[in-house]
């Protein structure tokens, strides 16, 4: 699993990573609810589709799958007639990125698929207590 991270960064571009997944998740999210208003039944299937890439991606959950399957959902969005195209292009662009640098320390994923710090503590030392 760990080759489909490119890594988990952590400080200030963890954060900036975090902010982009934020904005990709919560538009995705929005138009998962703007779509229960209109009556066409696939559009309301695509929208809850769309809802859910954007509840994963909030979370930082299977990241660059996600992320990957959220760009292609932009574009279908944007190419949709009464959506606004250059807006989801801009999400396409976002999630895009995010496939390729991956979810950033502040994810599910990174804890996880992360590295591990392992601590054996005296486990050179003998046992010296009294029998």
């Amino acid at each position: 699993m760990r080759r489909l991270f490119s890594s988990f960064a952590a400080g200030p571009p963890a954060a900036g990573l975090l902010v982009l997944r934020a904005v990709a998740g919560v538009a995705l999210i929005v138009h998962m609810l703007a779509a229960f208003s209109l009556a066409v039944p696939f559009d309301a299937a695509f929208a809850i589709a769309s809802g859910g890439i954007g509840a994963l991606l909030l979370i930082g959950l299977w990241t660059p799958l996600v992320a990957a399957l959220g760009a292609l959902d932009a574009v279908c969005i944007a190419l949709s007639p009464p959506r606004d195209l250059l807006f989801w292009l801009l999400v396409a662009a976002i999630a895009l990125a995010i496939t390729l640098m991956g979810p950033g320390r502040w994810s599910i994923d990174a804890r996880l698929f992360g590295w591990k710090r392992l601590d054996f503590g005296d486990a050179g030392e003998k046992d010296s207590s009294p029998h």
